[in-house]
């Protein structure tokens, strides 16, 4: 234990003080008031823990003086981190600089209007927020250590490996009808609740998949709480993951009902977390399914960072049906004839999306 956690220390030392990776040509700290702040070093690591077998990789920039930082993940159009160095050029670093695609794949550095930096971290998948960190260190005159903005990234966890083929039958899919119990979802200018468009809707594609020959695991068959009665929400949407993470689930279907403030808004729009290959293209066949048989507003699909798109091992998807904001879409969404189209349209999406993931392959 001893000599494990010495060896930590030893490469965080390397990192933070040593030219280890350097990239770019390194530029002498600025010792003029006036002289514009730049990125002066690159540096970078991966760490493994003989243990555990996570890995982290540490990007280090030296900085010429002091800057303020930030970061934030993004799925568009692939997945990156991008940092801001509000402060400081780009100074003579290389533009580009590959990695060895462990964690990231490369770095891009670019100006900002002269005075600040972006920093583009290529990404295999995304990673979650709690997966990265970015900060500064501060310099050490005495040591003629330089300020430095360091990020460190954990490597995901790796995902099970999947090979579909084409068809409904003997399919696992796991169906989460939103809200439910004491959380009631939105509610229409009728009164009409979200948690019962999304059950009745559920139910039925729960029917029409039964009837293909798929095995359909629902997080909830009635109206009720998940997990339990006035939960707090990680609790919720963890116990609903945990349906399609245990069975096994080939895919997770998650159906809400949308709300805004603006009553005129209307369509079914579509989401998704990009952690697999497949979780766009499931997003897009059960959107073109749906639109198709339902007849509303197309509003597209769109990446976005839910509890339940994340934390599901699976390709994953959620979907707004409609808006209950809409009076005339919440009059139509409370008709059975809507709610039948509509579950049709999510069976026909899911059985392009096996027909389509089969052409890919295998991969995660």
């Amino acid at each position: 234990m001893l000599r494990r956690i010495i060896c930590s220390i030893l490469f965080l030392l390397l990192l933070v003080t040593s030219p280890f990776c350097l990239a770019g040509t390194p530029t002498a700290p600025n010792t003029d008031a006036n002289a514009v702040v730049q990125l002066t070093q690159f540096r970078w690591a991966t760490h493994t823990d003989a243990v555990t077998g996570a890995s982290t990789l540490r990007l280090v920039f030296d900085v010429s003086g002091p800057v303020q930082v930030d970061g934030a993940v993004t799925d568009t159009p692939t997945p990156r981190l991008l940092v801001n160095v509000k402060g400081a050029a780009p100074g003579k670093l290389d533009e580009v600089t590959n990695l060895d695609g462990t964690v990231a794949d490369r770095v891009t550095i670019s100006s900002v209007d002269g005075q600040n930096t972006k920093i583009t971290i290529g990404l295999p998948r995304m990673v979650n927020d709690g997966d990265y960190t970015v900060f500064t260190l501060p310099g050490d005159a005495s040591t003629n250590k330089p300020l430095r903005v360091v990020v460190d990234i954990d490597k995901p966890m790796p995902l099970p490996s999947f090979s579909f083929t084409a068809g409904l039958k003997g399919k696992v899919i796991a169906i989460d009808p939103g809200h439910g119990g004491t959380d009631v979802g939105a509610i229409g200018p009728d009164n009409i609740q979200e948690k019962t468009i999304t059950l009745a809707v559920s139910l039925k594609v729960k029917a029409l998949l039964e009837q293909a020959g798929a095995k359909v695991v629902m997080t909830r068959t009635d109206d009720r709480d998940v997990f339990a009665p006035n939960d707090g929400a990680t609790e919720e949407l963890g116990a609903r993951v945990d349906v399609g993470n245990k069975n096994n689930a080939d895919v997770f279907v998650d159906i809400h009902v949308n709300s805004f403030a603006n009553p005129q808004v209307s369509g079914t729009g579509t989401y998704y977390y990009r952690k697999t290959i497949y979780d766009k293209l499931l997003a897009q066949s059960i959107q073109s399914g749906a639109v198709r048989a339902g007849g509303l507003n197309n509003r597209g699909i769109y990446p976005a960072n839910f509890y339940v798109l994340k934390h599901t091992l699976m390709p994953s998807m959620l979907i707004e049906l409609g808006f209950l904001s809409n009076q005339e879409e919440e009059t139509l969404l409370n008709t059975p004839q809507l709610q039948q189209k509509l579950a049709q349209g999510i069976v026909s999406g899911l059985d392009n999306f096996f027909l389509q993931a089969a052409k890919i392959g295998g991969g995660s």
